[in-house]
């Protein structure tokens, strides 16, 4: 049976996408150069992902002499919230204050971080 596609971005996807999103429109070979993976990954393997990022909508390619340049059609912002609301659609039954009761669980939040969280929380009330 073959696997579902997901409409989210794999950890493969979103290395290319983070090339992408730091260099902006790029050849097949700029990624492969930026990816600085060890072993290197296989001009192959980096356009089949580039292909399927695109059937997801998150890159388009348009052509530029003899090569294909592609390009980010969303941002990191988009993609994180689209994440977060995968995450919390799962795992926390849609609920946001469940997903941030367990991230407090168990985790140490500086005094800092939790002034930037209620200054958040006081922007989003008014």
């Amino acid at each position: 049976m073959a696997r579902k596609k997901s409409p989210q971005l794999t950890d493969a996807e979103l290395r290319l996408m983070h090339v992408l999103w730091e260099k902006g429109p790029s050849t097949v070979n700029t990624v492969v150069e930026s990816l600085n993976a060890n072993p290197p990954l296989a001009y192959s393997t980096v356009i089949t992902t580039l292909r399927i990022l695109e059937t997801k909508g998150y890159v388009r390619h348009k052509k530029e002499g003899r090569a294909f340049l592609y390009e980010p059609l969303t941002g990191r912002s988009e993609a994180r919230q689209s994440a977060v609301a995968s995450l919390v659609g799962r795992f926390f039954a849609g609920s946001p204050e469940l997903l941030m009761a367990h991230l407090f669980a168990g985790h140490k939040i500086s005094a800092r971080e939790l002034e930037r969280l209620q200054a958040l929380i006081r922007e989003e009330k008014s």
